[in-house]
């Protein structure tokens, strides 16, 4: 079926006001959730064709996440959906006024391919749950993961309510060329401002989920060898192909060499450097990406690791020390599991540096100093991130997701992803019983002045 008939049927469907009802979101919610686990088995072995990522892993950074999010939404929907009542004011007495949520209309999600699933899926569920209707466009990239997602979806859902279109970048035009109510973009800063350009000839909405380099604070005080263990799961996890990752950690000089010696051991006892992709470790997505980071491995500045194979699309966990601002590694996200480490003797000196380069989508803090922590919080703008912990701020659904600058625009997950997806629709309700006479005509001295004292 041709992208047009798909929108157009979507957009009657939509107009028909059966998404507006709440029994009905929440039916199809639940389908979704069951037809994700009548096929978990097909998920897991797309993914694995696509990256080699376990059943483990899969399970942890995708389903997990949207099995969550279907939950939350089906528990939370009566009550986010609900009229909200507001002070009115004596200038509008005896009214009552109120704000109605309501559905945008027919939404466009185009995935990442990085967590096809997640990424593709959570912005769905949540569009879905606010009333909408949805086509789906994941990524191209993982093509066994983007096949298993339009079989699944397809398959248990009407075009005209969800469904999903596979393609690259000409279905991705076409889709473009139409009107949306919605956008929800997730990838690549410059893709999305192709994205932005586009949604503008329409005047559509959109929210864009980009990336950047996230950076990460080591203060002397922290405890070095938990911090080590947090930032090496976090970093290479996905192979590092994560938008929140750690991009680049500035630690303190004091401790750097104890900080680099806790890596390196933390590293060889959970990611053995052997050429072969493990049960815990994936590939990189795809010759030309293993391709760009390869080149960024400088080995003067090699600390550990580096070890890669390009049939495996394999490059393990790997810290390059002594590095600078100026360096390749740092002119551009990494994604992928390449650790530039920076040291600083000054902890202002290494914020000015921060905040001298693009806000970036995360920022992660360790330290046990209570005063630096809320300096770093206060001084650097980022869309999220944590103290003590890294990446695990995604999981909490009450914290919204999303950037800043160009890091991205909007925010989801739980209420935050709702309210993404919804107009809010203000409302002044009066009665025909009294007037008072006040704001017509004809105008006069001792009006005005009741008006300027009603305004104080």
């Amino acid at each position: 079926m041709k992208i047009k008939d798909i929108l157009t049927q979507q957009q009657n469907f939509f107009n028909s006001n059966k998404t507006k009802n709440i029994n009905f979101r929440i039916e199809q919610l639940s389908k979704i959730k069951k037809a994700l686990k009548e096929n978990e088995g097909l998920l897991y072995k797309a993914i694995y064709e696509d990256f080699g990522k376990s059943e483990f892993e899969t399970y942890v950074t995708e389903l997990s996440l949207l099995y969550h999010e279907i939950n939350s939404c089906i528990k939370n929907i009566r009550k986010w959906s609900k009229r909200k009542k507001v002070s009115t004011g004596i200038i509008n007495f005896p009214a009552k006024s109120y704000i109605i949520p309501e559905p945008l209309g027919t939404t466009l999600v185009i995935g990442a391919w990085n967590y096809p699933y997640q990424l593709s899926l959570v912005p769905s569920i949540t569009s879905l749950a606010a009333g909408n209707t949805v086509i789906l466009k994941p990524s191209e990239l993982p093509s066994k993961t983007s096949e298993v997602m339009a079989k699944i979806i397809n398959d248990n859902f009407p075009s005209e309510y969800f469904c999903v279109v596979e393609g690259g970048i000409k279905e991705t035009t076409e889709l473009l060329e139409h009107r949306f109510d919605k956008i929800f973009f997730t990838g690549s800063i410059p893709v999305g401002k192709i994205i932005y350009q586009a949604a503008a000839k329409h005047l559509t909405p959109v929210t864009l989920e980009l990336g950047g380099k996230s950076p990460t604070f080591v203060l002397a005080d922290t405890d070095i060898k938990m911090t080590a263990k947090r930032i090496v799961w976090a970093k290479f996890l996905n192979a590092g192909q994560t938008c929140i990752a750690p991009d680049y950690v500035l630690v303190d000089k004091s401790i750097e060499e104890r900080f680099l010696e806790a890596l390196k051991n933390e590293i060889k006892e959970y990611h053995k450097n052997t050429e072969n992709i493990e049960e815990n470790y994936l590939r990189i997505i795809n010759v030309n990406n293993f391709d760009r980071l390869n080149k960024l491995i400088d080995n003067d500045r090699l600390y550990f690791g580096g070890k890669t194979n390009r049939n495996e699309r394999f490059i393990s966990p790997t810290i390059l020390q002594n590095i600078s601002f100026e360096d390749e590694v740092m002119k551009g996200e990494i994604f992928g599991p390449i650790l530039p480490v920076i040291s600083f003797t000054k902890l202002d000196d290494a914020i000015k540096m921060v905040k001298e380069r693009p806000k970036p989508l995360s920022c992660y803090i360790y330290s046990k100093n209570r005063k630096n922590i809320d300096k770093l919080l206060n001084e650097i703008s980022f869309g999220g991130g944590a103290v003590n912990d890294s990446l695990m701020h995604l999981s909490n659904s009450n914290l919204p997701f999303g950037g800043v600058g160009l890091s991205g625009i909007g925010s989801y997950h739980g209420k935050a992803g709702f309210d993404t997806f919804s107009h809010f629709k203000s409302i002044l309700d009066k009665p025909f019983w009294i007037e008072p006479n006040i704001k017509y005509a004809p105008y006069s001295t001792w009006k005005l002045k009741i008006i300027k004292w009603l305004f104080k």
